[in-house]
């Protein structure tokens, strides 16, 4: 006897495409020969490719897997296959540790459906384990008194500057005066590091956020032209977020000089600065491990000749540096801030276009308002 695959009572209900595109796992559908047929958005963005590239092209041709007892399982169209914890070599992304399943579609011989989970980007997007990044950073706290007196100290200079020059030229000053508050603002901040509190949180123009950073950025180059081109690639719809205005404005600022100074080596230096919307991904929090979407993104990117990659897998650690006079501590802050807007962080490397993207993933502020705060570690 026969079951429906589409009862009466699902009628109306998602088809499948829909729900393989809602999917954060990156699905694959691979004909005989191991070629790819279809691909679900997911799977787009774990290869850093298109779904007109990707259809028509062999697995083995993108996405190399070292473990021959895998390969030879593999193999085999018709019998299914999990394991977890797997290197792959993925074409001009490089390695990533993964989770996949592969599994054989009923009725189509050679036919399978393969799932992949990557875990280099789970890990950034786990929760913070608490003791050796907050006890690094209770530096600042230290700091802060020697730190403010010069900071008032800037700030009344250029007050008493602005009275001294014409309308056109006090946006310097207030740029100035602003900017010092808003480090003041996060002094005090980082002073509470040692009790784990968190900021308050609110809605939030992203946008504007991101220019007050580029505003910031011009100023520290003193007006000359960039020896870099800045690209904006702005999604204008996106809604507010949940987060803290000064420390976005920190955090994009640490990210884009970063960028700029690191793509210095290229041939013609490039900076991009995208924001998106990037539907699938949800972090868990709370006791109760209710879901919290994190669908908003921005991403900043350099041509720059990447960071070593001994080094990737640390670099949001304390000390961590590639910099000869850096202390390693401006990444750990960054991830810090992000964290504290419920937020994440995650960095890849695009080994074929020769890009280094930071992407940083930010709650709805109409989807989180009357969520709990989650507790400090």
């Amino acid at each position: 006897m026969s079951v429906p695959l589409a009862p009466d009572h699902l009628a109306d209900h998602p088809d499948a495409h829909r729900l393989l595109a809602s999917l954060p796992q990156a699905v694959v559908l691979l004909e005989e020969g191991r070629t790819i047929a279809a691909l679900n958005p997911a799977a787009e963005q774990f290869f850093g490719q298109s779904v007109r590239r990707l259809v028509g092209t062999r697995l083995r041709d993108i996405m190399a897997i070292s473990d021959r007892r895998l390969l030879e399982r593999l193999s085999d169209s018709e019998a299914p296959v999990s394991a977890r914890e797997v290197v792959v070599q993925i074409k001009g992304r490089g390695a990533r540790r993964i989770d996949i399943s592969v599994a054989p579609v009923a009725d189509s011989p050679g036919w399978q459906v393969v799932t992949l989970q990557d875990n280099s980007a789970a890990e950034a997007l786990g929760d913070d384990s608490g003791g050796p990044d907050n006890a690094v950073l209770r530096g600042p706290e230290i700091m802060a008194h020697e730190i403010k007196n010069p900071l008032a100290g800037i700030r009344g200079a250029a007050q008493l500057l602005a009275r001294k020059i014409e309308d056109k030229d006090r946006a310097l000053t207030d740029l100035i005066t602003g900017e010092v508050d808003r480090v003041a603002g996060l002094i005090e901040r980082m002073q509470k590091l040692s009790g784990r509190t968190t900021p308050p949180v609110e809605a939030c123009n992203l946008h504007e956020a991101a220019r007050r950073a580029i505003d910031v950025l011009n100023a520290a180059n003193g007006g000359r032209a960039h020896r870099f081109r800045l690209v904006e690639e702005f999604d204008p719809s996106l809604p507010s977020v949940l987060g803290s205005p000064d420390g976005l404005v920190q955090v994009l600022i640490n990210l884009l000089s970063n960028a700029a100074e690191a793509s210095q080596e290229a041939a013609e230096p490039r900076v991009t600065i995208r924001t998106r919307f990037a539907s699938g991904l949800q972090l868990h929090v709370g006791d109760d491990g209710a879901p919290l979407r994190l669908p908003i993104e921005v991403r900043v990117s350099d041509n720059g000749p990447g960071i070593d990659p001994s080094m990737r897998d640390h670099i949001f650690e304390p000390f961590v540096t590639t910099k000869k006079s850096g202390q390693g501590l401006g990444l750990p802050l960054v991830r810090k801030l992000v964290r504290d807007m419920n937020g994440r962080i995650t960095h890849d490397r695009d080994d074929e276009g020769g890009l280094t993207h930071f992407r940083i993933h930010l709650p709805l502020a109409r989807e989180t308002r009357t969520r709990p705060r989650r507790k400090p570690a």
